[in-house]
């Protein structure tokens, strides 16, 4: 099949398989007579791989890392769990990132009196200040 079939069977652009073949994550079986990539069934499901990781949170280079792990002989669930326990710590000090962030801009927010002209915004002094905590 070619590569706007993959794309249209992966719910992708073309662009997006290009891209995924840069990265070495997809690739053509072979190339017709006239030098166009063609490709089987492999890739869709391949492709449909990568855009499921991704949703889940898991980068290029770590779906790289998986789709290894699926050709090697060697390698057991343990491993892909393995790999699965490290996003979950990567995801949980995320989520401690992000409500610092949040509880940031919650005090911030909570120190504006909308009425102050914007030369007395506290937000834009903290953050001049990069003193996010007071």
């Amino acid at each position: 099949m070619t590569i706007g079939e993959v794309a249209a069977r992966s719910d992708v652009n073309i662009q997006t398989i290009r891209f995924y073949e840069r990265k070495g994550l997809v690739l053509p079986d072979a190339r017709n007579a006239a030098g166009y990539r063609q490709y089987t069934d492999v890739a869709v499901r391949r492709v449909r791989f990568i855009k499921h990781a991704q949703e889940i949170g898991f980068s290029l280079k770590e779906i790289g890392e998986l789709l290894s792990l699926r050709v090697d002989e060697e390698t057991t669930c343990a491993d892909v769990r393995g790999k699965a326990q490290e996003k979950i710590v990567a995801v949980e000090l995320k989520i401690r990132n992000l409500q610092h962030v949040r509880e940031a801009l919650l005090g911030l927010v909570a120190r504006c009196d909308v009425d102050r002209p914007v030369s007395d915004c506290p937000i834009l002094e903290a953050l001049d200040e990069a003193d996010l905590a007071r």
